[in-house]
């Protein structure tokens, strides 16, 4: 849910916590919304009614689910971003060569968003998608781009995100995090040592322009196969040399 103190247009709020509801709970009909939110079901039913003629969200016999017109907003989102342009075929050419999930991912306030995957012809199912967001100091592509943010902008997302752990893995103290951070910023790369997802490995590079982080890539396997020389320099190696033609193609395109 948003914090209700600092937003200036408390229906605004409301209609968006009644959208993030409904994707919580897959569909829902008022009374739940009503629950899950701790507001009247008649508030409920007004924001749903509304949203519903506004083509947001689907009324299927009382059961609401987000509709695809939010496809509409971040597809042309995405599609103006020259990151996504420029390192789609680049992410493709990645998994196609490990056989593994590859990724793209920014950082919008706060929060990691996977803008790209592509999959390679091992890939495992995953819960990611584009659009899905993430904390940052969970995955290693998250890692990779606060490693270039200054000190003091990585602690502001600490303090408004916090440091939640996701599995007994996650980096869940400030000064531990730091010191990989500063680990990253000397070798390049970042790892997700099932950080986020229990079994999942991941290896991340960020892309930079002029000392600027404009987001991260990563490689990301099962655990088996992502060990031994694979994980410490192969993937390592790939996910690097394409960062560095992303980088390129950046600044030249």
């Amino acid at each position: 849910m948003t914090d209700s103190t600092t937003i200036p247009v408390k229906a605004t709020r409301v209609s968006f916590d009644v959208v993030e509801a409904l994707q919580e709970l897959d569909e829902a009909g008022a009374a739940e919304i009503s629950n899950h939110l701790g507001i009247p079901k008649s508030t409920a039913h007004d924001h749903l009614r509304t949203l519903e003629q506004l083509e947001l969200v689907v009324n299927e016999n009382g059961r609401y689910r987000t509709g695809t017109r939010f496809l509409d907003f971040g597809g042309y989102a995405r599609q103006q971003m020259k990151i996504y342009n420029v390192a789609r075929p680049e992410i493709r050419k990645l998994a196609e060569q490990t056989g593994e999930h590859s990724n793209l991912m920014v950082e919008e306030h706060g929060r990691g968003v996977f803008l790209y995957k592509a999959e390679g012809t091992n890939a495992v199912q995953l819960d990611t998608y584009n659009g899905y967001r993430v904390h940052l100091h969970t995955t290693a592509m998250g890692k990779a781009i606060l490693a270039h943010f200054p000190e003091k902008r990585v602690r502001a997302i600490l303090d408004r995100h916090g440091m939640p752990t996701v599995t007994e893995h996650t980096v869940d103290n400030e000064e531990e995090l730091f010191e990989e951070l500063a680990q990253i910023r000397s070798q390049g790369f970042a790892r997700d040592l099932e950080e986020r997802v229990r079994g999942m490995r991941c290896v991340a590079a960020p892309i930079l322009r002029d000392d600027e982080v404009l987001g991260a890539i990563s490689v990301s396997g099962p655990a088996s196969r992502m060990q031994g020389e694979r994980f410490e320099s192969e993937i390592p190696d790939h996910v690097l040399r394409t960062a560095n033609v992303i980088e390129v193609n950046m600044t030249y395109s």
